[in-house]
Formats: C-alpha cells, sequence, structure tokens
C-alpha cells in the first residue's frame, strides 16, 4: 500500500522514466524535469535504484538485455564501443568480454565508473572517428564500430587482446559472406594494419 502511494506520488516522474526506457542518467532526468530531491526521493523509496555513479533505472521496468553495454552509453556518451565488445555485438567472436571495451579520444579524461567493469584504449585522430555506427539497445543509441573497423583495431591491438582473437573474428566474418574487402582494408590503412592484416585476409579469401 505504501508503495503505491509513493508511486502516486511521483507518477509525473515515472513517467518521464518510462519514456526513457527506464534507465535515465542524473543530468538526463533534470533535463527532462525531474527535480534532484525528487530523484533522491525516488530512489530512497525504491521507486528507482543507482545502477552506477549518476546512474537510476525503474525498479519494475523489463531487466536490460545489455545491461552493462547501456550503462556505458549513457555515462560516456563520447566513447565508443569497441575491440571485442564490438566483436560481441557484431557476433564475429566466440570470446565472452567480461569487461567492456570502450575507445576514448586520446587525451580526455578517463571516466569514473562504479559499474560496469570498464577496459578504456585510447585512439586517436582518424582512428577514433572513422567507422561508428550507432545500434539502439534497450531505445538508447549505443556507439559502436562498423565490424570492418574493429576488425582493423584488433590487429593494430593485437597484443592486448591476443592475435588468436583477431584471427578468429577474421574468420567469423568472413564466412557470413559479407565480406567488404576494400571497407575492411580502408580501416587497415586507417589503422595502420594494412600489411598485417593483407596476408591473413588472403589466405582465409
Amino acid at each position: 500500500m505504501k508503495q503505491n502511494t509513493r508511486k502516486t506520488r511521483f507518477t509525473e516522474e515515472i513517467e518521464i522514466f518510462k519514456e526513457h526506457g527506464g534507465i535515465l542518467r542524473t543530468t538526463g532526468a533534470m533535463q527532462a524535469g525531474i527535480h534532484p530531491a525528487a530523484l533522491y526521493a525516488l530512489r530512497d523509496s525504491g521507486i528507482v535504484e543507482r545502477v552506477s555513479r549518476g546512474l537510476y533505472r525503474l525498479v519494475d521496468s523489463e531487466p536490460l538485455g545489455n545491461p552493462d553495454l547501456t550503462a556505458v552509453a549513457l555515462l560516456i556518451p563520447d566513447g565508443v564501443i569497441c575491440l571485442i565488445s564490438a566483436l560481441a555485438l557484431h557476433e564475429i567472436t566466440t570470446q565472452i568480454p567480461h569487461q567492456v571495451h570502450v575507445a576514448l579520444r586520446r587525451g580526455a579524461e578517463t571516466p569514473r565508473l562504479d559499474f560496469p567493469p570498464v577496459t578504456f584504449y585510447r585512439f586517436s585522430g582518424d582512428s577514433f572517428t572513422e567507422g561508428t555506427e550507432t545500434l539502439r539497445l534497450e531505445d538508447v543509441a549505443v556507439r559502436v564500430y562498423s565490424p570492418e573497423k574493429t576488425l582493423a583495431d584488433c590487429f593494430k591491438f593485437r597484443n592486448r587482446i591476443g592475435l588468436d582473437t583477431s584471427l578468429e573474428a577474421l574468420r567469423l566474418y568472413i564466412e557470413r559472406k559479407t565480406v567488404d574487402v576494400d571497407r575492411l582494408m580502408w580501416y587497415a590503412k586507417v589503422c595502420r594494419v594494412s600489411a598485417i592484416i593483407r596476408p591473413y585476409l588472403e589466405a582465409l579469401l
């Protein structure tokens, strides 16, 4: 009964959360018209829960299918999902990422997150800006590198993620029968790994 009374008190705020897929950053909530005091009252009443620093979701909302990626997209809007996390999104890896791999522009401040666990990679110039796509997950815009750009990145960071992981991703990409060699080699050039990826690509085609 008390919970229903609290919900009646916060009807407008709850509707704002629902309009945003049940999850909002603190700044987004305030911009949408939720007063900070109301947000904390929603939290204290158990109507919303704190997902991470500055991120809240309605307790009664549907479970998020990709909670880690959704949280990262909201908390780090200037970041781009990359490497193994991007491979998983594009379904060209058997690896299960235990952390979200996020590209940041070189020189950008490193965000502080309580959740989810994140590994940051520094990209500069065209290697950061080229090849980005926007996917909708739980009605949240998630920036991620395209399959071809991700493959080029994997070879660039092969010493960190493993050459085996890069080669497996390349093989799975080719098996999908939607290969765009020109596009792949363009991003390989952007990432300065053309000479490295070309012999593996030729061997698999």
